[in-house]
Parts: C-alpha cells; structure tokens; sequence
C-alpha cells in the first residue's frame, strides 16, 4: 500500500507565528484533516525567549510590535512564495492592545505583501464565529500569561464589536505554555463560566485548548471557541473549502458553509 506523504492536499495553509511557540502548529495538526497541507513561518516576538520560555506575565511593548513591520510583513512575504491559498496571523493579543481598525489594516497590509494571500487574524476570525453561531454574551478565558490589563483590553475589543462580555477573567492555572494541561482548563472553566453566557471563548494561539472544547461544550452546552479552532476555520473559509470533515473539535466545524461569494468577502 502506498503511503500518503503529504504531497496531494486539497489546500495548503500558511501559519504566521512566534519563532519560539509550537502551539498553533501542534494544535492546527492536530485538528486539520490529511488533506490540508500546513507551512508556518517564524516571527520574532520580544516577550519570548529561546526554548518557548516567558515571563508569569508579558508585557504589553512586545505584543504590539509583534504586529507592526518589519519582521510580520517580511515572514509573510516569504511564505507566500510557497503556493498557499490562504495564511493565518496565529497571535491573539495584538489584535487586544491594537483594536479591531488597527488589526484590519494589518491584514490589508499583509494580503498585499503576501501578494494577494488571504490573509485571516484570530480575533477577527472569532468575531465572525460568534456571529455565525448566534452569540452575543461569550465569557472571555485568557491564558494565565495575559495580566488584568491585557485580559481587560480583551474584554474591550469583543465590546467595540458588540458584544455583551458576560465573564472576562485570566484563569488561575500555571503561567507556562507547556504547564498548561486540559484536564484543569476543563475544569477551571466548568467552575468559573457563568449561567448567562451563551458561549465561552478562549484568548492565546499559546494556549493549550483544543483538547477540552469537546467535553467542555458537553458539559457548559454551549459553544466553545478556540483561538486556533476559529483560525483554522477561518482559513479553510478563505481558501474556498469545507470545515465539516473535521470533528471532535467543536460544533464551529460543522456549521453550514456560507455561498462563495460571501465566503471570499469574508476573507477580505
């Protein structure tokens, strides 16, 4: 039997990351399909040290600078001089400590550095999500990493969109990418989510989260939203393919497929 080697793919994705997390890539593999293929491209974030090491808390300078020129804009560049259909900003809290105007001209910028690329962010991928699943009162779970400040900026930005934020707090977990285990996200959030919320959305591509959405929208019923969930499907969207092949991560996936039309606005 011939083995499949990764050749034959029915879209290839670029993920646009910090050099020294493994996050976004372990998790996107982990819920795409065979037949989405995934390139990422490294970029420099201050806050991060070699080996993925950070402080309990990042400070709010490197987060905006991860998103301004020159090293975002030059990572996209490159890696869409591979044939990509679509590329993914795989960073959470810029879009917080930027606004969403701010973040919607860096993805204009990007698309056309990245020679036409589209190009999708995570909180404005998660902002279209809540309106695709009806949404209007998420509870907002940062990563222990992100301080009150940041947490707050984030509970912001879903307000400027409209949104209601009926809980916005960091969990009280271990401050660490790698301490981070489902088991207790699973049960911090089941503990923590208020009765009004009408869906939970989790902040950081850094986070370890994918591996509780099932289980947690089981036990909370109803949608929970990941940040690497939401770009993954955000760009599977602006490629012009479908999510639902993919379970077991959510009921996003399995949500009906918008015209191509509105797809392809959507991904602008």
């Amino acid at each position: 039997m011939w083995r499949n080697d990764g050749w034959d793919v029915r879209v290839r994705l670029g993920v646009l990351t910090p050099h020294a997390d493994v996050g976004p890539e372990s998790e996107l593999r982990a819920m795409a399909p065979a037949d989405v293929g995934l390139h990422t491209a490294r970029v420099p974030f201050g806050a991060m040290r070699s080996g993925g090491g950070m402080d309990p808390t990042i400070p709010l300078a490197p987060v905006r600078a991860f998103a301004e020129p020159p090293y975002v804009d030059e990572a996209a560049e490159r890696l869409a001089a591979a044939p990509l259909d679509a590329m993914g900003f795989a960073f959470t809290s810029s879009a917080y400590v930027l606004g969403a105007a701010a973040e919607a001209a860096m993805l204009d910028r990007l698309c056309t550095r990245a020679g036409g690329v589209p190009v999708v962010a995570t909180c404005a991928a998660m902002v279209e999500a809540l309106h695709v699943i009806g949404a209007s009162r998420p509870a907002l779970v940062d990563p222990p990493w992100f301080d009150t400040e940041l947490n707050e900026l984030g509970r912001r930005y879903y307000q400027d969109a409209g949104f209601e934020v009926a809980f916005s707090a960091p969990c009280s977990l271990p401050s660490g990418q790698t301490l981070v285990r489902p088991a207790d996200l699973y049960e911090w959030a089941s503990a923590h989510v208020p009765g009004r919320a009408d869906a939970v959305v989790l902040g950081g591509n850094g986070f370890r989260a994918v591996g509780v959405i099932e289980r947690l929208e089981l036990r909370l019923e109803r949608p929970v939203l990941t940040p690497n969930q939401v770009l993954l499907w955000a760009m599977l969207r602006a490629a012009g393919t479908f999510t639902h092949d993919i379970t077991g991560y959510g009921r996003l996936f399995s949500l009906p497929e918008p015209p191509p039309r509105e797809r392809a606005a959507s991904a602008r």
